[in-house]
């Protein structure tokens, strides 16, 4: 029998060729910006981020206008809780200076495995946590807080203690950064010129009434060579931040914005401790001192709910409590420009779930105070942060 070929039964079906246009220019910049971002954002979230210094707080070690890379594979990288957030920016879309995310979703902060944790006097890259006195200061989710790079000086369980300026650790006399600077007061007879203090490698001088000079900071071999200069005086100093007024502290002396209470526990910036660094898994017994101490981190950073505090009485979901066992590590963080750093001493403890990661290396440096042909500090280029 004959086979009726189908075109019979089923007609001529007709082959369009489907026109194949290339892309456009602009459809393959867009493309490639698109995928630009997206590998940009995973790498700043998982493996290394850039960060610039803004203050002087770690002169010495790292210059304002210094740029960082930031491992953040170190100690972990962490999972974002803000998502709602416009790629590469944080809290605020440049040039406009409105908020660059909403916090209608925040999702738990997870840290993924690193390869080791925090390390005892190496420089950290850390979201601020802000300052118990002031209630509000740094009003934003954990991963959006500011940024400060500060040295770790205590880790978790360590007794952390300042005696004349000098850091003790568990007893022990804690090795100084080697780039270790301090605040002075200068004087002479006759006013020094400013390229006095250049020639000895001290730039940051103020006048502080006639032929008085306040050294914001300067390192120990430089000030030195400046107080060999016949009929110069040099004296370590700070600043009362009551009065403005150049001081010595003494051992015993409270200091009004030092962490906890200054005056109660009659602390200061020169003479510390001890305090105990709290750890995951440490019990401290409640009582007034432990309240005012841990009291402010209990309550805003250990996850816990209808916590209060009053009359000297930690309750937790409307119980009393007598114990309470830390549950995450917290870190105790200096500037390496001692008197001129606004650091742990001050805000207080730095939680695990804040710390961001750990500085590699400087991959530029800029001088804003010097001519457009000086201004690179090449010197600094690539140079390993220690």
């Amino acid at each position: 029998m004959k086979q009726m070929p189908l075109s019979k039964i089923f007609g001529k079906i007709k082959k369009k060729k489907k026109e194949h246009k290339p892309p456009s220019k602009t459809k393959e910049w867009i493309d490639a910006l698109k995928f630009a971002v997206i590998v940009a954002t995973i790498l700043k979230w998982g493996l290394l981020s850039a960060f610039t210094i803004p203050t002087p707080s770690m002169e010495g070690s790292l210059l304002v206008g210094d740029y960082l890379f930031v491992s953040k594979i170190h100690y972990g990288p962490r999972t974002p809780v803000t998502p709602l957030q416009i790629p590469l920016t944080h809290q605020k879309i440049p040039l406009l200076n409105i908020s660059s995310y909403l916090d209608w979703i925040q999702l738990p902060s997870i840290r993924l495995p690193g390869f080791r944790d925090v390390k005892r006097n190496e420089p950290v890259v850390f979201n601020y946590p802000g300052n118990p006195n002031i209630p509000g200061e740094e009003d934003h989710p954990v991963d959006l807080k500011t940024y400060y790079v500060k040295r770790c000086v205590a880790i978790p369980g360590d007794v952390l203690e300042i005696k004349d300026m000098q850091l003790f650790i568990n007893g022990e006399v804690a090795p100084n950064p080697p780039n270790m600077q301090l605040s002075y007061k200068v004087t002479s007879p006759v006013p020094i010129n400013r390229r006095v203090f250049m020639r000895n490698g001290i730039w940051d001088v103020e006048n502080w009434g006639v032929n008085t000079y306040y050294v914001k900071g300067a390192m120990a071999e430089d000030i030195e060579k400046l107080s060999r200069i016949p009929n110069i005086t040099v004296e370590k100093i700070s600043v009362d931040p009551l009065t403005g007024a150049l001081k010595t502290w003494e051992p015993g002396e409270g200091q009004v914005n030092v962490f906890p209470d200054g005056p109660k526990l009659a602390w200061n910036e020169d003479n510390y401790g001890p305090l105990l660094i709290p750890a995951k898994g440490l019990t401290i017994e409640i009582n007034s001192e432990n309240l005012l101490k841990y009291g402010f981190f209990i309550q805003n950073y250990e996850g816990q709910e209808n916590v209060s505090i009053e009359d000297q009485t930690l309750t937790i979901n409307a119980l009393k409590v007598n114990e309470y066992t830390f549950k995450q590590n917290y870190y105790f963080m200096m500037g390496d420009n001692r008197h001129n750093s606004i650091d742990s001493r001050f805000w207080g403890f730095v939680p695990e779930d804040h710390v961001m990661g750990k500085p590699l290396f400087v991959w530029m440096s800029i001088d804003s105070n010097e001519s457009w042909l000086k201004k690179i500090r090449w010197n600094r280029l690539f140079m390993v942060i220690k």
